[in-house]
């Protein structure tokens, strides 16, 4: 077939690549080469945009084993024990296919995970839609069944995450998660073949013609057309993915495997080159013998076929039954494709023919990098000023419709759907300020907390990074935990506008600096661009996944549990003034606008109210702990007495709505006997703590002097909560 420009822009390379690609192979390539270095050179594989600004971010740390570079990111937990962990996202194909995209994004990073000889024990999502309408309800409701589906299926419990609602995402909703697991320090695997002779083996299920050009469509806007892409959207099997976990795990205790590398974006095409390039090696591969559920596929079409629930490993020369018995016990297709070569070429044979030669390099590590423009002003479609006059309202009003607010309701309704307690693993699951499970066989649990805003990082990306990363180590400082690293994906619009692309490095620069000042390197991630239809792009996107640790035991819940402990503000009442007020929850809901700057963090202070809060965990002081985040001190009263006991507290004089609602950092509710000892421990390190009040039976009570500012029942507060997402659904399925 002629290669001609229209055929190279259907492949989403510009002439320049194309003429890059002949360069690297000396000549024109083949239909099929193409479609290979198409799928390889996409933003989705190759980070072509993203990658020189990645690499500001900090990597390494005293318990980092495996940095980027792998399927997972690996930290040493203690002892000879070791956790994988990652997030991928699946934007894209869960807008086109709400179900298979989120639960093709599910298999995926659970692949990515036990890929490296780890067993999944635990999922967490974050997920954004359009403001609720019947539409993007429609999407939602997709999308929560497919992660449900798929996790519940397969046996991994999804123990937390967000979600949030903004126009932006209408178009693009984001589909973000993050899996970790479990594993000793000498069982883990990875992607590197070795070993001229070995056989290249192909296990798990068949391959179709779904998910061709996945990772093509994964890295380009949506238009009025993209509803066309639907197979391009993969479909998946859980059933057969836990069956191929096993007896990938049990294969890979045979002493065997070599290397093994999931058939994620770009199918056999990114896992043979990929696993070639990093060990130096050449793959042939012979695609007569590659298991086929569908006739008549060109190799085109089996090189580029993303069906799930398929595994290409290196095996020892010789040991080819051994790995074949293990995965005939367990039912699945197990078939040597190929060779190791030292020649490093990827050879594909198809049908008597060469069908593509390319250097692995020249797919893995040669493609464009490009350094674009982003000497423009980040781009904010909010404006700096407010309105000339914020008017104060009824404050129990405003807190009765903070609290069942889209972003702010309860999520019970879709994580009720998830199986969060199967393998008995998890202490603390949704709804806590981070997730919790154990380690069987150790004294060591491990926190997660997953957090992402993306209305701070549109008034300011850096600012509202660091926020973000400030925000989740907090939340696993609540529970008593040290983050330790971390993984983000970073979702954004076109980075061929100058305004987007600076978006991001300006996010990508804050979280490298907050990470550093938090300790918390980055282990590895995903970046998801193009995130825009029509032109619109959503709002800037990172999402941040720390992993902390603590010593087993019972974390620190976040509700009040007993009447009559004193309330102790960690960190003191902070403050705001008007500009910092536009980008809070108040603002966005009661005022219906947003504007000015992101709350001012103070880094160094925040290290010091997480070492508090952590002193105080760590002596058993805290009958709760809850961090303040969106929504501000009332909000998160509110959401310490969800559980029937609620507080009466006081604050100083001032404006009331600024006081109550303003979303300033560093800051953290504890329940406590002994407030002494608390107000002691954060006068050690360097923080400002107040008692504001006490619990107290059945109602939250505010007020400042001989002021009430909130005088509502708990069960008030309760019922508007956990009644406002089933309502919006019922509702806009109805309109």
């Amino acid at each position: 077939m002629k290669i001609t420009p229209e055929l190279i822009k259907k492949h989403q390379l510009t002439q320049g690549e194309f003429d890059k690609i002949v360069s690297l192979l000396g000549r024109e390539p083949s239909y099929t080469e193409l479609g290979v270095f198409s799928v390889m050179w996409s933003e989705h594989c190759s980070y072509k945009s993203s990658r020189i600004h990645l690499r500001k971010l900090p990597n390494e740390g005293k318990y980092v084993v495996q940095g980027p570079g792998e399927n997972a990111g690996v930290i040493g937990i203690g002892g000879d024990w070791v956790v994988a962990f990652k997030i991928e996202s699946h934007n894209h194909p869960s807008y086109i296919e709400p179900f298979q995209g989120a639960a093709t994004g599910v298999g995926g990073i659970l692949r990515d995970i036990f890929t490296m000889g780890a067993r999944p024990i635990a999922v967490l999502d974050s997920l954004r839609f359009g403001e609720p309408n019947p539409k993007n309800m429609r999407i939602l409701a997709g999308v929560v069944s497919g992660i449900s589906h798929y996790g519940n299926c397969f046996g991994v419990p999804t123990v937390g995450g967000e979600c949030k609602f903004d126009d932006s995402y209408a178009g693009n909703p984001l589909v973000n998660v993050f899996a970790l697991g479990v594993c000793k320090k000498d069982e883990i695997f990875y992607a590197k073949a070795s070993g001229i002779g070995n056989p290249v083996i192909y296990v798990g299920a068949k391959t179709g013609r779904d998910g061709i050009h996945g990772a093509s469509m994964a890295s380009a806007e949506f238009d009025e057309k993209s509803m066309e892409k639907r197979p391009n959207v993969q479909v998946g099997d859980p059933f057969m993915e836990k069956l191929l976990l096993e007896a990938c795990i049990e294969a890979m205790q045979t002493g065997a495997i070599v290397a093994i590398q999931d058939m994620g974006a770009a199918g056999l095409t990114s896992s043979s080159c990929e696993m070639g390039s990093r060990g130096g090696v050449g793959i042939d591969i012979d695609l007569d013998k590659v298991p086929q559920r569908e006739k008549g596929m060109t190799a085109y079409e089996m090189l580029l076929s993303e069906s799930q629930e398929r595994m290409l490993l290196v095996a020892e020369k010789g040991r080819e039954e051994e790995v074949f018995h293990v995965f005939r016990k367990w039912g699945l297709d197990a078939v040597t494709i190929g060779v190791v070569t030292e020649d490093g070429i990827l050879r594909i044979r198809h049908q008597g023919r060469i069908e593509a030669e390319i250097p692995n390099p020249a797919l893995a590590d040669e493609a464009p990098k490009y350094d674009r423009p982003h000497n423009a002003a980040p781009y904010r479609k909010f404006p700096m000023e407010g309105p000339a006059e914020i008017v104060e309202v009824d404050c129990n009003a405003a807190l009765l419709k903070l609290v069942g607010s889209p972003d702010l309701c309860s999520k019970r309704w879709i994580w009720e759907q998830y199986d969060y307690q199967v393998r008995t693993n998890t202490l603390a699951g949704p709804g806590s300020d981070a997730a919790v499970v154990r380690v069987k066989g150790t004294d060591t649990s491990i926190a997660m907390s997953l957090d992402g805003n993306g209305r701070y990082c549109a008034l300011d990306p850096r600012e509202g990074t660091k926020l973000m990363v400030a925000e989740c180590c907090r939340n696993l400082a609540t529970t008593g935990a040290v983050p330790v690293a971390a993984t983000n994906n970073l979702n954004f619009g076109n980075p061929e506008r100058p305004e987007i692309m600076a978006q991001l490095v300006e996010s990508i620069e804050g979280m490298a600096e907050a990470c550093r000042h938090f300790e918390s390197p980055i282990t590895g991630g995903n970046v998801s661009l193009y995130n825009e239809t029509l032109g619109e792009a959503i709002l800037p996107t990172p999402v941040l996944g720390i992993v902390g640790l603590m010593k087993t035991a019972a974390p620190v819940p976040s509700a009040f549990r007993e009447e009559g402990l004193s309330v102790v503000l960690l960190g003191g009442f902070g403050t705001t003034d008007a500009t910092r007020f536009g980008s809070t929850e108040y603002a966005k809901v009661l005022l219906g606008q947003t504007w000015g700057l992101p709350p001012a963090l103070d880094m160094d202070y925040e290290l010091s109210v997480h070492n508090a809060m952590r002193a105080v965990a760590a002596e058993g002081l805290a009958g709760s702990a809850h961090d303040l985040g969106d929504g501000g001190l009332a909000v998160a009263l509110a959401e310490c007495s969800y559980g029937g006991i609620g507080a009466a507290v006081a604050i100083p004089d001032g404006r009331a709505d600024f006081s109550l609602f303003h979303e300033g950092p560093s800051r953290i509710l504890v329940s406590t006997k002994v407030p002494e000892r608390v107000l002691e421990l954060a006068r050690e390190n360097g923080v400002e703590a107040v008692v504001i009040g006490a619990t107290m039976k059945a109602r939250l009570q505010i007020q400042n002097g001989m002021r009430s500012l909130i005088d509502i029942p708990v069960a008030d507060l309760s019922n508007t909560f956990e009644s406002a997402l089933p309502n919006l659904i019922h509702t806009t399925n109805h309109a």
